[in-house]
């Protein structure tokens, strides 16, 4: 079971997003994974009885979770998703792996956002950043071969507004409370360049388990930050892992509700035990878990 899955929050059309997704990569599926109960819904959630509730879409391997749900919060390029067209990762063929980039370019632009415009960087000879239709972020980068291979797609943190600068002690704090868990590539800034100082994050890697993750400080000022609208799920193998990665993370208690926290630097996380799925069909066990702030097992 992958241990962290990304959840992207969607706006009553998650099924159509990740018909979406599926259609534009190779290597992807999806379906709907769970829906909402008939009955013991909130007033807000009853218009969404029957319907579904997360639909379970896997990109080249890596497990995504869409969350169908209304329009409390949206997805921000704060957390985006790094598409690594490696040639390695395509026979060694160059020009497939352009000709893939600019494939899967055109289809996340279409009705979306431009970023960064694709072309030519001092990183990347071929790169480009979008937002898509659904408000999901992509940078989608042409890598260099000669470096250590890493996955084909990377959840990306970027740190700013009110957590500018904080990406060095972000990813020490997760590197040392994941068990398994590395850090790789890390680029430094060497001096001040609009809101970041020396010794920020220009770019950095860190892995959990088989999990890579990329992190940076904001380059450039930005009004916007972490939201529940992209969080990270920890499958837990039990209630005590549960209960030391919540202590260790839950910093906001407002926002401690049905197993979701935010920790120190505004990123959104959900505890979960790895039998999620199971403990959700017990009786009574949605009704149970809106009761609840940390998820405990014993009481679904």
């Amino acid at each position: 079971m992958q241990k962290i899955v990304p959840n992207i929050w969607c706006t009553r059309n998650a099924e159509e997003a990740g018909a979406f997704y599926a259609d534009v990569f190779q290597n992807a599926t999806s379906v709907v994974e769970s829906r909402y109960p008939a009955e013991g819904l909130l007033e807000f959630q009853r218009e969404l009885a029957g319907e579904p509730l997360t639909v379970s879409l896997t990109i080249s391997g890596l497990e995504i979770t869409l969350i169908n749900a209304g329009s409390e919060f949206r997805p921000n390029p704060a957390i985006s998703f790094m598409l690594n067209f490696d040639p390695l990762l395509f026979d060694g063929d160059e020009v497939t792996a352009r000709a893939s980039l600019d494939r899967i370019w055109a289809r996340l632009s279409e009705h979306g956002t431009v970023l960064m415009d694709l072309g030519e960087y001092p990183f990347s000879e071929h790169y480009g950043w979008v937002e898509d239709r659904y408000g999901v972020s992509w940078q989608l980068i042409l890598t260099d071969p000669a470096g250590e291979p890493r996955p084909f797609l990377m959840p990306a943190l970027m740190f700013g507004s009110t957590a500018q600068n904080r990406a060095r002690e972000a990813v020490d704090f997760y590197t040392s409370l994941f068990e398994d868990s590395a850090l790789g590539e890390r680029v430094l800034y060497d001096t001040a360049q609009g809101p970041v100082q020396p010794g920020s994050v220009q770019y950095s890697e860190f892995r959990v388990v088989d999990q890579w993750f990329v992190a940076m400080d904001a380059g450039g000022e930005q009004a916007f930050t972490f939201t529940p609208g992209v969080s990270l799920q920890v499958n837990c193998t039990g209630q005590e892992e549960i209960d030391r990665l919540w202590n260790a993370l839950s910093a906001v208690p407002e926002a401690e509700q049905c197993g979701w926290l935010v920790d120190r630097f505004g990123v959104s996380w959900q505890i979960v035990p790895q039998q999620m799925a199971e403990l959700m069909q017990r009786p009574g066990a949605f009704e149970h878990m809106l009761e609840m702030k940390k998820l405990v097992i014993h009481e679904f």
